[in-house]
């Protein structure tokens, strides 16, 4: 049986990078914001790249969910890297019971002091912070299960560590071919990775943590403290060791 695992994020975490530590395993394949041109083809917020990426997925949410869900899987690991804000809330979240969840978080100003050197504006609903909280209540509602929350910032520190304790939460063996990779683009990237993706194709492992440089408009700033009731109460039931 493959072992489908979610990873829950919001924009400009370490989730690209996450990916690329997961498809070096020699178990795994995994797929890039499966949700991406559902959400596109659902709202108006202009994006990068709009037409390659809605011509590159399905846009219905109900193809996606069985293809996650159910479509057979050549390897004994699924994983899927998820934006939180890409589930919007017409979608019926009962196709997650049977995956194997898990939550990257990142302090809002600091997404949005990311977000905002690759797009001119951002909202709340951009970044996804309040949208993950909903989906970490209710996910852990319709699984059951005790889903382990990580700071990207404390994966970058300490990347061996926080990995195999995640694997043990998750179930599955950890291996040291997740703290390296090779650089350059993968035919599993999303369409949109000429746009996002400068860094972490240049990237060959997990880049030791650095504290950011932070300079936040008072809009930007409002955007950020809004989120930060929701970051504050997933980072306390963060993996922390």
């Amino acid at each position: 049986m493959t072992v489908r695992i979610a990873m829950w994020s919001g924009p400009r975490n370490i989730s690209t990078a996450m990916m690329r530590c997961w498809e070096n395993r020699p178990d795994t394949q995994v797929v890039d914001e499966p949700f991406y041109a559902y959400y596109l083809a659902n709202t108006t917020t202009p994006h990068p790249m709009q037409e390659a990426v809605l011509a590159s997925q399905a846009n219905d949410w109900q193809t996606v969910a069985r293809q996650l869900s159910s479509d057979p899987m050549d390897s004994p690991v699924f994983y899927q890297k998820h934006m939180t804000h890409h589930m919007l809330p017409d979608i019926d979240l009962s196709w997650t019971k049977d995956l194997v969840h898990c939550f990257l978080i990142r302090d809002p100003a600091l997404v949005v002091n990311s977000y905002v050197k690759k797009m001119d504006q951002v909202t709340s609903d951009d970044i996804g912070i309040q949208r993950q909280f909903e989906l970490y209540q209710q996910l852990t509602d319709i699984t059951g299960q005790d889903i382990p929350i990580v700071e990207g910032a404390d994966i970058l520190r300490n990347p061996k560590v926080m990995l195999k304790a995640l694997c043990a939460r998750l179930g599955v063996p950890f291996y040291e071919d997740m703290l390296h990779w090779p650089a350059g683009r993968r035919d599993s990237d999303g369409v949109w990775a000429p746009h996002w993706y400068h860094a972490v194709e240049a990237s060959t492992g997990f880049e030791p943590y650095q504290e950011p440089q932070v300079s936040l408009t008072p809009d930007q700033q409002r955007v950020a403290d809004e989120n930060q009731p929701y970051y504050q109460a997933m980072a306390a039931k963060r993996l922390v060791l």
